[in-house]
């Protein structure tokens, strides 16, 4: 679809002004500057309120610092030709345009230096700034000139005094100038409700009217509270407007013998002029009286606004549902992160903690729950909770206590609650893989019995204890009976399975929950029996013995034509002085004199007999029991 020729022209025409902009803005300079000192003056209250040293300020304002020996030249021009159009003489005209480019030249530079941000009216620093340098201290020293140059040159005779030159400065770039930096920036703060709101603005207008055309009614202090309810509800650059409209209109009005100003004989003695300029500096002030106020509010409601927002992204984001309830436990808040434990963020809010933890769990919760109200900062607990379906959850909850920041007495509790089901599930993984390496760190690979390690450990520990209960302890050694001949003549391989042949026999013997069947080395193995007299530990190897020769292994090797067992037993009762390795020698020994004897039997430790088998024991059997 091809455009229309009032669109192409419209672009066009925005293209050429986005072009020449600098050159537009500097035709809007003098324009402006020049139509409002003619206007000014053609209605008489330039002794009341000068416009054109507020535009030019807005100008220079809102501009980099480069451009502004252009806008100086195009404002001395506006400057002079509308004192031209004030009838001055060219002389006073001139003085007077170089005074007011001083003017404006004090305050621009005291208002904008190098690399400062655009002005900004609702900004209090700013705004005191402004009011500081552009409204007070540039009209007086522009006014100290003037009465300076009176009092060198009396034959100057200015159309104003120096207080009157001062307070119209004061007034027209007061109002004119937030206005202008408005217009100039392309924004009128709540501009967009201008549509609901242009009523404030025609009644402000009539009121106006109405309270300097006449004195029957009363209604001078009328206006501010409409200028007030016009910032308040459209902004600063509307309020300045409605300002500016109040001043010309009271100025005319007051000049032509119209309103209460110009009846100064109903009021006091003070001269029209001054009544009306502090009457529109007191509306000045109160503009910008309310617009810190409204700043300092718009501050408060944009921190509040970010910190909502964070609040709700952190909450949305977060694993952890925040819980806050009071000390009874009545829940007055729970962030929408609650759902991740499965419930409903407004459904947990009727819920009580009590009801949601396990039963196994609840005790805890309580206690810590009591403590945090008995004055206890911060606690933390794992506990599982009920799901809507019924299934229980493993969670973390981090309580604590919340204080009154008055008083701060305890007003609550505040509870992060996480699902800490997987960390759990994994805890007890590792704690099974845990176990499990450490199982196969105490237990021999091949016979599955405790290993030489688990054999030490274990009979440290009921060595120890049996000496602090005086009970007996009674230890079994055992070994195979010409176990290296077994192993030439089957081999190997069938050497492994008649191993664990005597591991199975050990273990169909010893069956009490305190026992340890152990494999010493080789094949030789160890059984310890706590709390055991010697006749019962020698019962006991008997039974091992006749459990392995039950099995029938052959074994061409021995006397029996089956595969044997040695054993050696030993009982003490230890005391201090003794070691529990003297228990394995005192075993050791009676296995030597088992198979001193002639094997395929059980010897109890006898420290008389096994000296005489030491000395008298033939070389083949010694020679037998190394294998």
């Amino acid at each position: 679809m091809r455009p229309s020729a009032e669109s192409v022209i419209i672009r066009l025409a925005h293209s050429w002004l986005r072009r020449r902009r600098y050159t537009v803005r500097l035709a809007w300079c003098f324009l402006s500057i020049a139509v409002a000192a003619g206007a000014i003056c053609s209605i008489s209250v330039a002794s009341l309120i000068w416009i054109g040293n507020g535009v030019l300020l807005a100008f220079l304002l809102t501009a980099s610092r480069r451009r502004w020996p252009a806008y100086f030249v195009t404002g001395a021009a506006a400057l002079f030709a509308g004192s031209v159009l004030c009838r001055q003489p060219w002389r006073m005209s001139l003085l007077s345009t170089a005074l007011n480019l001083a003017e404006v030249l004090i305050a621009a530079l005291l208002l904008r230096r190098k690399l400062s941000p655009p002005p900004h009216f609702t900004e209090r620093t700013y705004l005191i700034r402004f009011v500081s340098y552009g409204i007070v201290a540039a009209p007086l020293a522009s006014g100290a000139m003037i009465a300076l140059l009176t009092i060198i040159w009396p034959q100057i005779h200015p159309r104003v005094t120096a207080m009157e030159w001062t307070i119209a400065d004061c007034l027209g770039i007061g109002i004119v100038t937030p206005v202008c930096v408005a217009i100039l920036s392309g924004n009128f703060k709540n501009a967009h409700h201008f549509k609901q709101h242009w009523t404030n603005l025609f009644l402000l207008v009539a009121v106006t009217l109405a309270a300097f055309s006449q004195t029957r009614i009363p209604l001078l202090f009328v206006v501010y509270p409409l200028l007030a309810l016009v910032i308040i509800q459209l902004g600063m650059g509307w309020a300045a407007i409605s300002t500016l409209f109040a001043a010309v209109a009271g100025s005319w009005c007051t000049l032509h013998g119209y309103g209460p100003f110009a009846q100064p004989h109903a009021l006091t003695p003070i001269d029209p002029v001054i009544l009306l300029q502090v009457y529109i500096g007191s509306a000045v002030l109160l503009l910008y009286s309310i617009s810190v106020v409204l700043e300092r509010e718009q501050e408060m409601v944009s921190q509040l606004e970010k910190i909502a927002a964070l609040h709700a992204l952190v909450s949305a984001n977060s694993r952890d549902a925040i819980i806050l309830a009071d000390l009874n436990g009545n829940r007055s808040y729970v962030s929408s992160s609650g759902e991740s434990l499965g419930w409903n963020p407004e459904t947990l809010l009727t819920k009580s903690g009590a009801e949601m933890v396990h039963p196994d769990d609840q005790q805890r919760a309580q206690t810590i729950i009591h403590e945090l109200n008995s004055g206890r900062e911060c606690a933390m607990i794992e506990c599982r909770v009920q799901k809507p379906d019924g299934e229980y959850i493993w969670v973390e909850a981090s309580l604590r206590l919340v204080r009154d920041p008055q008083t701060c007495q305890p007003t609550g509790i505040l509870n992060v609650v996480r699902d800490v089901s997987e960390r759990k599930e994994a805890e007890k993984k590792l704690q099974e893989a845990y176990n499990a390496v450490e199982a196969l760190a105490i237990t021999d690979a091949l016979t599955g019995l405790a290993n030489r390690r688990r054999f030490d450990q274990y009979l440290n520990i009921e060595w120890r204890r049996s000496m602090r209960d005086r009970q007996p302890l009674s230890l079994l050694m055992l070994d195979a009976d010409k176990f290296k001949v077994y192993n030439d003549t089957y081999g190997h391989q069938r050497g492994d399975n008649c191993l664990k042949q005597i591991a199975e026999a050990c273990m169909d013997v010893v069956s009490r929950p305190g026992d340890l069947v152990a494999r010493f080395g080789g094949e030789e193995f160890v059984v310890v029996l706590p709390n055991t007299e010697s006749a019962g530990a020698m019962s006991v190897a008997n039974e091992i013995c006749e459990s392995l020769r039950s099995r029938r292994l052959p074994h061409s090797g021995t006397a029996a034509g089956i595969v044997t067992i040695s054993a050696g037993c030993a009982t003490m009762i230890p005391r201090f002085g003794k070691h529990s390795n003297d228990l394995i020698e005192m075993a050791d020994k009676a296995l030597y004199r088992a198979k001193f004897n002639g094997r395929n039997q059980v010897c109890n430790s006898d420290e008389a007999g096994i000296e005489n088998a030491q000395h008298t024991e033939p070389l083949e059997a010694v020679a037998g029991h190394s294998v």
